[in-house]
C-alpha cells in the first residue's frame, strides 16, 4: 500500500505539471449547437488544474449581470447540492455528501480521489444527507424560518412533489414521504418506491428527479460508474441513462441512454419536452468533451460510451459498436468543456427582468481538468418556441477569485414564488438569491 500511495503522489505531481500547458482554447467556440470539436487528446496520467477552495470572506457576494442583485438567503449549509420550491413558497434545500467509494484499487483512482475533496470540499459546518427547509412568507430575502426538514438521508439530490406525496432520490432509491402543505418537519418513515443503481461502485452518485407534468411518472437522472467504462460494462448496467417510473407502482423502464451523467433534469413549459444537463467523458484533451443541454427523446441514444457529439467515435472504447454510433442523437446545445452542468431551471416567472424570460437557467460546477478554469458560473440560455436561440449569457460569477481559487461552486438552481433565482452553492455552504436590482421596472 506505501508503493501504491508513493505511485498516486508521482502521479499527482504530473498531474499538476501536465495541466501547465495543455493548449486550452476559447470556451465559447463551445457553446451552441455547433461547438467547435478540436482533435482528439490521449495522455497518459491526464492534465489537472484543480481550484481550490477559499470560501467567501464576510460581505462577499458573487457578481451578477447588469439589473440584477446578489444576496445570501441561507448560509451555514453543509454541501447543499440541490434545490426545490414547494407550491406555499417553502424552499428546500438538499444538502449532501458523497457516499464512501468503492475499494481503491488502482493508483489513479487515490489521486481522483483527493482532487475530488480539494475541488469540492468547502469547511464542515455540520450534518449533512438531510434536507432544510426555508421559509420566507414575505418575500422579502430573509428567510423567517430555517429548520431540518428531512434527516439521516443516503446522500440525496433529487426531490419532486405530486400531491401529498414527496418523493427524494437517495443516491440508491427512491423515497416516498407524506407531506402536508405547511409542514416544517417530516417525521413519518419513508417508503421505497423503487431501488436506484448504486454501489459497491457509485461513480456518479447524484441522483436528479422530476415528476411529469400530469404526475404519473417521476423520471430519475443516474449516471455511469465510470469515466469510459473502466470498471467494465456490466458496471454500467442500467446507468449512463434516465429511468422512467411509474409513481403508482415502482415498475420502471430506460427511458433514454448514452448520458454520461445526466442531472438538472427539467420539462421545458412552452413544448412539454424533458430536457436535461450532461456532464461528458474526461481525457480527450482540454477542449473535449463539450458538457450540454438536451431536449430528451424516449428511446434516444446520446452516444456514451461509444461517441460524443453525435457520431464522433471515442477510440478508447472497445469493442465498437457502429451500430449504436450511427444512432447517436446529436444534442441540442453545448456548453462548452468540462464545466461540469449540474443545475437546470426554466425562468416562467415575472420576477426577474423580461431579458431572462422563458429560457433557463443552468448551474456550471466547474472544471478541474483544464489549464483554463471553465464554468464556475450560472449561465443563462435564452429559448425561443421551446429551443435554445442565443448564445449562452454569463448570469451569476465571481465563484472564482483572482487567483484562481474558488470562493465557492454553484449545483442546482431554481426559480422562487417571486420569480428570483436561487443558487445552490456547495463549496460555499451558501443558497444565493438573484433579484431585480428595480423590482419596479421586470414588468417592462
Amino acid at each position: 500500500m506505501k508503493h501504491l500511495f508513493t505511485h498516486a503522489l508521482l502521479c499527482s505531481s504530473l498531474l499538476f505539471l501536465a495541466g501547465c500547458n495543455d493548449g486550452s482554447g476559447d470556451p465559447r467556440a463551445q457553446v451552441g449547437a455547433n461547438p467547435t470539436l478540436p482533435d482528439i487528446q490521449q495522455y497518459l496520467v491526464p492534465p489537472i488544474h484543480i481550484a481550490r477552495i477559499v470560501g467567501w470572506k464576510k460581505d462577499e457576494t458573487p457578481t451578477v449581470a447588469q439589473a440584477l442583485q446578489a444576496k445570501a438567503f441561507a448560509t451555514g449549509l453543509q454541501h447543499p447540492r440541490s434545490l426545490y420550491v414547494l407550491p406555499n413558497g417553502d424552499v428546500l434545500v438538499v444538502e449532501s455528501k458523497a457516499p464512501k467509494g468503492a475499494p481503491i484499487k488502482r493508483p489513479k483512482e487515490i489521486v481522483m480521489g483527493f482532487v475530488e475533496s480539494w475541488a469540492t470540499s468547502g469547511g464542515d459546518t455540520g450534518a449533512s444527507n438531510r434536507i432544510t427547509l426555508l421559509r420566507d412568507s414575505n418575500g422579502d430575502g430573509v428567510p423567517e424560518t430555517q429548520s431540518v426538514f428531512l434527516d439521516h438521508l443516503n446522500s440525496p439530490f433529487g426531490v419532486a412533489l405530486v400531491g401529498n406525496d414527496l418523493y427524494v432520490a437517495n443516491t440508491d432509491a427512491i423515497v416516498r414521504y407524506p407531506y402536508t402543505e405547511g409542514d416544517t418537519k417530516i417525521t413519518a418513515p419513508g417508503t421505497v418506491l423503487t431501488p436506484l443503481p448504486g454501489g459497491p461502485i457509485n461513480h456518479h452518485w447524484t441522483k436528479s428527479l422530476v415528476a411529469s407534468p400530469d404526475g404519473s411518472k417521476l423520471y430519475a437522472g443516474v449516471g455511469s460508474n465510470s469515466n469510459i467504462t473502466e470498471n467494465g460494462m456490466e458496471a454500467e448496467h442500467n446507468r449512463a441513462a434516465i429511468l422512467e417510473i411509474d409513481r403508482a407502482s415502482g415498475r420502471w423502464r430506460v427511458f433514454a441512454s448514452g448520458l454520461r451523467n445526466p442531472n438538472g433534469l427539467s420539462f421545458e413549459p412552452q413544448t412539454g419536452a424533458l430536457w436535461t444537463v450532461v456532464n461528458e467523458r474526461d481525457e480527450l484533451g482540454p477542449d473535449l468533451v463539450p458538457d450540454y443541454m438536451t431536449s430528451v427523446k424516449d428511446g434516444g441514444f446520446y452516444g456514451w460510451p461509444y461517441s460524443y457529439f453525435g457520431q464522433h467515435v471515442d477510440p478508447r472504447v472497445k469493442p465498437e459498436r457502429p451500430d449504436l454510433v450511427a444512432k447517436a442523437i446529436v444534442p441540442d446545445y453545448a456548453l462548452s468543456s468540462h464545466v461540469a452542468p449540474l443545475g437546470l431551471a426554466f425562468n416562467t416567472g415575472t420576477g426577474l427582468p423580461a431579458a431572462y424570460r422563458g429560457g433557463a437557467f443552468v448551474g456550471e460546477h466547474g472544471s478541474w481538468n483544464r489549464q483554463v478554469l471553465n464554468g464556475y458560473k450560472v449561465v443563462f440560455v435564452p429559448f425561443t418556441d421551446g429551443k435554445p436561440s442565443g448564445p449562452a449569457q454569463d448570469v451569476v460569477t465571481g465563484f472564482l477569485n483572482g487567483d484562481n481559487q474558488a470562493r465557492g461552486r454553484p449545483v442546482g438552481v431554481a426559480i422562487d414564488k417571486t420569480g428570483a433565482l436561487l443558487v445552490a452553492d456547495d463549496s460555499g455552504n451558501t443558497v444565493w438569491r438573484v433579484s431585480a436590482a428595480h423590482p419596479q421596472l421586470t414588468q417592462h
